[in-house]
């Protein structure tokens, strides 16, 4: 687990995601079957969100790392159907966290977001690989 800057996030965004832009959440699965890999955080972000969304930056970084670590065990929301939201939302529920980073764009996508929520969606995270076919957030 990474906590790190924005600027080291684009980095990495680009290096493994080829997309020139910082990121909130990256994970890299490992190749390793007893390791399930790596999770990098951009802090700036997490703090910017924290703001906008009304909590912490640690409620924030408790969110973030959910979301890295469900990539981490193979989910991927873009190609999964709903899986990895379904099971996001049950464990933010059982954490006691807030609107999570799926919600958040989806929501967003549905006009059902503040203007808060959009900007953040738009900064949503990235998994440079997945276990799953396709690619992560």
């Amino acid at each position: 687990m990474r906590v790190t800057s924005s600027q080291e996030m684009r980095v990495l965004n680009r290096r493994f995601r080829r997309q020139n832009r910082a990121t909130d959440v990256l994970s890299f699965p490992s190749e390793l079957p007893e390791i399930s890999g790596d999770i990098a955080v951009s802090a700036e972000i997490a703090a910017a969100n924290a703001a906008e969304l009304g909590h912490s930056t640690e409620m924030e970084l408790k969110i973030l790392i959910l979301h890295g670590l469900l990539h981490l065990a193979g989910y991927d929301h873009q190609t999964d159907a709903g899986e990895m939201r379904r099971r996001e939302a049950e464990l933010r529920r059982r954490f006691k966290l807030p609107v999570g980073l799926i919600e958040r764009t989806h929501s967003s996508d549905q006009g059902e977001a503040r203007g808060a929520l959009r900007k953040s969606a738009k900064r949503s995270s990235g998994a440079p690989a997945s276990r799953r076919q396709g690619g992560g957030r």
